[in-house]
């Protein structure tokens, strides 16, 4: 359990992505009364560029602008940087970029992503950190993993001078990085420790490598990270990933891939993945899922979705998004069931097998 003054995050936990204050077809109170999210995660990068600081600030911050009043985190756009490269420069003192909306340039640097995420005003801020590609060399990955380190001492000095805008107490999260190289992984999640901050996150992972590697890093880091605050493992991933990971002591994930995929007509259910397009669904009249005790009742048949996608219904995307973070925060709700009565291993390693199959 991890608190905030927005309400407790019970752990394991998945967060929903909203990346522009919004989750992609699905309204605020179908987060909280539906999926029963927890936690949802927008980006300091977006947010920044559209609608801007000085407009979420005359709104009295992300929460009141968005109506959403529980717990949220932002990501410090250090990834979505990353995906600029075409775009960007990177320096000593931050980032110059250029926007993916009309061109105009900007610079983040360590101070002013700790201003803006004070702005947006979320519950736990990501600390600003360049995350190396995949794959890279070695003295690629240690120059940008030291400079994240120095970059992440200007952030926490930035953080200590500044208060919150709008009553909510914020928390500062360091991210782990150091690509896929051991040495620097175990550098990094040291030096990261030693800050001594409310919670810690690995970077730099889901950007390409095989799930192999994702879990060696994972693995290694969290025996360095502190057992007693939560451990947040950024951008991942599969149903499958975030069982294996919690496994190894992941606390937190994100990932847009239920509500992107769901967007697309791929459905998670507990026994496999439903491609909803395909005509095998044309005439099933079952529901989505075996026990629709566990998703809030939905009835919604297989052949009825499949008809909304073929047929162009916005509808589809809405229902199949809602069932898939549903299936999502049920996954990590009954981890943390299986965790406290002690069946959790028996259990993961069946229902790794069930998940990853396809329908």
């Amino acid at each position: 359990m991890f608190s905030t003054s927005s309400g407790n995050i019970p752990t394991p936990i998945f967060m929903p992505v909203g990346t522009a204050a919004s989750v992609k077809t699905v309204p605020q109170a179908c987060l909280r009364d539906n999926i029963q999210a927890k936690i949802i995660l927008a980006n300091t990068y977006h947010l920044y560029l559209r609608p801007g600081t000085a407009l979420l600030k005359e709104a009295g911050g992300v929460h009141q602008f968005m109506d959403w009043q529980g717990p949220m985190l932002t990501d410090s756009g250090g990834f979505q940087v990353f995906s600029l490269a075409a775009q960007r420069k990177i320096t000593e003192e931050g980032v110059l970029f250029r926007s993916h909306i009309d061109g105009s340039k900007h610079l983040f640097t360590p101070e002013s992503v700790m201003d803006i995420e004070r702005s947006i005003g979320a519950d736990i801020m990501m600390a600003f950190d360049e995350c190396p590609p995949y794959p890279c060399e070695f003295s690629y990955a240690r120059n940008s993993m030291e400079l994240t380190h120095r970059w992440l001492k200007r952030c926490i000095n930035r953080f200590n001078e500044t208060e919150p805008l709008y009553g909510r107490e914020q928390v500062l999260f360091p991210i782990v990085q150091g690509s896929t190289f051991p040495e620097l992984r175990k550098q990094s999640a040291e030096f990261v420790a030693e800050c001594d901050l409310p919670g810690n996150a690995i970077g730099g992972v889901s950007v390409g490598e095989p799930s192999e590697l994702i879990y060696e890093i994972t693995e290694q880091v969290t025996s360095i990270l502190p057992e007693h605050k939560p451990r947040y493992l950024m951008g991942v991933g599969t149903p499958a990933n975030i069982l294996e990971s919690i496994s190894m002591g992941v606390d937190m994930f994100d990932c847009v891939m239920p509500s992107r995929n769901g967007r697309h007509g791929l459905i998670f259910t507990e026994n496999g993945i439903i491609n909803i397009k395909n005509e095998r669904w044309k005439t099933d009249f079952t529901p989505l899922h075996a026990d629709e005790n566990l998703f809030n009742g939905s009835t919604y048949t297989k052949a009825y979705v499949h008809h909304l996608f073929k047929s162009g219904e916005i509808l589809g995307m809405h229902i199949a998004t809602v069932q898939n973070l549903r299936f999502y925060l049920w996954l990590v709700s009954t981890a943390r069931e299986k965790i406290i009565s002690g069946e959790f291993a028996v259990w993961k390693k069946e229902m790794v097998e069930r998940v990853s199959r396809r329908l």
